[in-house]
C-alpha cells in the first residue's frame, strides 16, 4: 500500500499486508482518513522480497549498500534477526544484480524458514478476531508498544502483559511425518497422550509447521489426527526469543 496526499509525492507510508486481505485493508484505513486528502492505494508497481541469510552469506547489507539505487526500501526485517531483512524493489528487478551471490528461492522455502523459526504472518497464521497478541509473541517481534496507544484490545493485553500470565503461546512445530499440504484442517485440535486437548494446529507445510499450544504440554509427546491416523508432534521454543523472559 502507498498512503500519501499528492500522486507526484513520494510514498510516506509503505504497509505491507497480507494480499489475501488487501481489498478488506483498504477499505479499513478509508475509515480513518475522514477528510484528509489522502491517497490510499496499492503498490503493484512495487515487489516485496524477504532476503534471508543462508550458510556463508556474508556482508549482505554491505553487499546491497553499493546497489542502493536499484533498491527502494532495504531494511532489517523488524520482527527478529533470523528472519534478515526487508526488501522493496521496482516490480522487474533483478535481484541477484542488487545482492550479488543471492540465490533467487520460492514462497514455499521462506514459508519452511518462518515455520522453523516460529514466526507467525498474515491471515492464516493470525486470524482475525481469534488470535491474541501476547499469545502470539507479538511482544518478542516489535509488534506491541506498552507505552503508547489506542488500539482495540490494549486493556486486556496491557493488564495480560503486566501480570505475566500468558498459559498460551505460538510453538513452531515437526511432524513425525511429512503430509501434503493442506490435509490438515485449520484450527484442528492437538492432544497430548492421555486425549488431553494440548492446543491447536494452525498453518504448515511438510512435517513443519506453527501451532497455539499449552506452555503446560509442550514437554510432552503430542498428536494430531488426521484423517483417522495419528501423527506425532513435537514441539521447540525458538532460539530467537528473549532469554530472561519467563512469559
Amino acid at each position: 500500500f502507498r498512503l500519501h496526499e499528492r500522486a507526484e509525492e513520494e510514498p510516506h507510508i509503505l504497509l505491507e499486508c497480507d494480499s489475501g486481505v488487501l481489498d478488506a485493508v483498504q477499505k479499513h484505513l478509508k475509515l480513518y482518513k475522514i477528510r484528509r486528502k489522502v491517497n490510499i492505494t496499492p503498490c503493484l508497481d512495487l515487489s516485496l522480497w524477504a532476503v534471508v541469510p543462508g550458510e556463508g552469506a556474508g556482508d549482505i547489507a554491505g553487499s546491497l549498500a553499493k546497489c542502493a539505487e536499484q533498491a527502494l526500501v532495504f531494511t532489517p526485517d523488524p520482527r527478529t534477526e533470523v528472519m534478515g531483512w526487508r526488501l522493496i524493489t521496482k516490480k522487474g528487478a533483478d535481484v541477484s544484480e542488487i545482492i550479488p551471490g543471492s540465490h533467487v528461492g520460492n514462497t514455499q522455502e521462506y514459508h519452511r524458514h518462518r515455520y522453523k523459526q516460529g514466526i507467525p504472518e498474515g491471515v492464516k497464521d493470525l486470524p482475525p478476531g481469534v488470535a491474541l497478541p501476547l499469545e502470539s509473541n507479538l511482544a518478542y517481534m516489535n509488534g506491541i508498544s506498552f507505552t503508547k496507544g489506542c488500539y482495540i484490545g490494549q486493556e486486556l493485553t496491557a493488564r495480560t502483559h503486566h501480570m505475566g500470565v500468558i498459559r498460551k503461546r505460538l510453538l513452531p512445530v515437526r511432524l513425525s511425518t511429512p503430509l501434503p499440504k493442506d490435509s490438515i484442517p485449520e484450527g484442528a485440535e492437538i492432544f497430548t497422550e492421555s486425549g488431553k486437548s494440548a492446543g491447536k494446529f494452525r498453518a504448515g507445510g511438510g512435517e513443519l509447521g506453527i501451532a497455539l499450544l499449552r506452555l503446560a504440554n509442550i514437554n510432552e509427546p503430542l498428536c494430531l489426527n488426521v484423517e483417522g491416523d495419528k501423527v506425532k508432534l513435537t514441539a521447540s521454543t525458538p532460539e530467537w526469543w528473549p532469554k530472561s523472559s519467563s512469559k
